[in-house]
């Protein structure tokens, strides 16, 4: 006798291609009431698409290998790539100029002006392209303390109507011809409506990237809270919090894995007024070079519930290998927080910072490993946000290029620079915040003739920023761009924290920070009306 909850007596083959099928047709493809009705009027054909909503990490896993050619790795993650795009379209970012939102946009290159009715176009494509699929996959999330993170059972039952709604067609191509088109790539977001249509494009860190422009938009204008680029970690003694700002290649991931040290998060964060929380529930490291040894939290939280991206692997064993770049050097995984064996969850400390590390990729090889700024060059710092493109961040990056990243998130920021920049210096003023200049990138030379910042010393440094070691540390002036340097500090060797002494030749190091010097000035003239003269005057001097 069968029961109606036990599993019927059926060969392997058959149960394996009918039973677990079959109860997937039954959860997922009945929908009555409020939700059919939700769907039918977004422009979904409900009786032509199988629509998977909130799908659990078993079943992504089948269908991603039987529909898409993914596979299983080694240690469990999933394997799969990204086709053509293998970084963001930074060129291809769009919002739509409407009157809810236009005036507090910080309209240019960054933020690019589409018209309502071209989104409605593309809004249209996208949503005609899905009707084509036999699969459209739907995961509810929350905004706020738990962005992304997957809600329990008894959360989606009050779930209600989603507050944003991103249309994600994947690789299916914008109309180049479309009136304000550029290529076949196109991410735009349109704060009327509460939307975002992503066209011509699998790769995640469009969707990652377009959310956090959202949050960039919202939590200051709507909540009045303090959206940052950054990762996040809480001293498990001390329980003292410090922010890592820097753009994609800096080391934000990699540093704010600290076993001493519990992670709140690894690249988005709002700083609030009573803490600071996550804004997403996993985290989107770089696979470039991975090794358990050098970084074993991230090596380690590779495994099932994970997905690499672009990662090439060995056929036989089905091992990744983290140094092969033949498809890209912008190897991703990933994981959820849950992962990292000491991550904070959830994601949030209702404790405010005592420290903000500001991550710098310099590929001039000129500025000092760490220098601890006053509060005006930590203003000026933050407004240039300095570093460099790292290969295979962004399509076409081969080798670093030096960029001025403002508020080290250009790329996503929304408002004007100066409206983060001015909440940022309230709140450290307030709070008595530390502010450290780290920079991650080249040393003894420029790219090409010097070489990488050993990663030992850098995590050497930042323990000694949190044991408070290094604010005790004698400094010494560091030249053009008046820095404080440490003169000393153990573990670290001296050559290396004044970065003229490690250069061989000291005539091409003056030509190089001179040269890095004029880029920041010129970089900086476009905020100079915007802030205090006593900020101005924290960048470099040249004579």
């Amino acid at each position: 006798m069968v029961l109606p909850h036990h599993t019927p007596y059926v060969t392997p083959q058959i149960l394996h291609r009918n039973y677990a099928q079959a109860h997937d047709t039954e959860q997922f493809g009945t929908l009555i009431g409020k939700d059919l009705e939700y769907f039918s009027q977004a422009g979904f054909e409900m009786d032509k698409i199988h629509l998977k909503r909130n799908a659990p990490v078993a079943q992504l896993y089948e269908d991603a290998i039987r529909n898409e050619g993914a596979i299983i790795s080694s240690s469990g993650a999933l394997i799969n790539f990204s086709g053509k795009k293998t970084g963001r379209s930074p060129k291809d970012k769009r919002i739509v100029y409407e009157e809810t939102s236009k005036d507090n946009i910080w309209w240019g290159s960054v933020n690019i002006k589409m018209d309502e009715h071209t989104f409605e176009i593309n809004r249209e494509r996208a949503i005609d392209y899905l009707n084509t699929r036999e699969n459209v996959y739907v995961f509810d999330g929350y905004a706020g303390n738990n962005m992304l993170i997957r809600p329990t059972p008894e959360q989606l039952a009050d779930f209600g109507e989603p507050d944003f709604i991103i249309y994600n067609a994947g690789q299916f191509p914008a109309n180049r011809f479309t009136k304000g088109m550029s290529s076949t790539t196109s991410v735009e977001i349109n704060f009327k409506r509460m939307e975002m249509v992503i066209l011509g494009t699998e790769y995640a860190g469009e969707m990652k990237k377009g959310v956090f422009s959202v949050m960039h938009y919202l939590q200051p204008v709507k909540f009045g809270q303090l959206s940052l680029h950054s990762s996040a970690n809480v001293g498990i003694e001390k329980n003292d919090v410090t922010l890592f700002f820097g753009l994609s290649g800096t080391g934000k991931t990699t540093l704010s894995a600290d076993p001493n040290r519990l992670l709140i998060g690894d690249d988005e964060h709002v700083w609030s007024d009573t803490g600071v929380f996550n804004i997403e529930g996993g985290c989107y490291a770089k696979c470039i070079n991975l090794s358990a040894e050098k970084e074993p939290d991230i090596f380690n939280a590779i495994r099932y519930g994970s997905i690499l991206e672009n990662v090439v692997y060995n056929p036989a064993s089905r091992v990744p290998d983290y140094d092969d770049v033949s498809i890209t050097e912008n190897t991703r995984c990933a994981y959820p927080i849950e992962a990292i064996p000491n991550a904070k969850i959830p994601c949030v400390v209702d404790q405010q910072p005592s420290n903000i590390i500001m991550l710098t990729c310099d590929a001039f090889g000129v500025l000092p490993p760490v220098a601890k700024l006053t509060p005006e060059q930590a203003s000026y710092h933050f407004l240039a946000g300095y570093t460099s493109k790292t290969p295979g961040t962004e399509d076409g990056v081969l080798e670093p290029i030096p960029t001025f990243s403002t508020c080290y998130s250009a790329p996503f920021i929304v408002l004007h620079p100066g409206r983060y920049a001015e909440m940022l210096a309230e709140r450290m003023a307030k709070h008595n915040v530390d502010c450290w200049l780290i920079n991650t990138g080249w040393t003894g030379g420029k790219f090409g003739s010097g070489k990488r910042c050993p990663l030992k010393y850098t995590r050497r440094i930042v323990d000694a920023v949190h044991s408070g070691e290094l604010a005790k540390a004698e400094f010494e002036n560091f030249g053009t761009f008046g820095l404080s340097i440490p003169t000393s500090l153990e573990g670290v060797p001296r050559e290396l924290l004044n970065p003229e002494l490690a250069w061989p030749d000291k005539g091409a190091f003056k030509k190089e920070i001179r040269k890095l010097g004029v880029m920041f000035q010129r970089a900086f003239a476009l905020y100079e009306k915007d802030v205090e003269p006593k900020v101005r005057l924290a960048g470099p001097q040249l004579d």
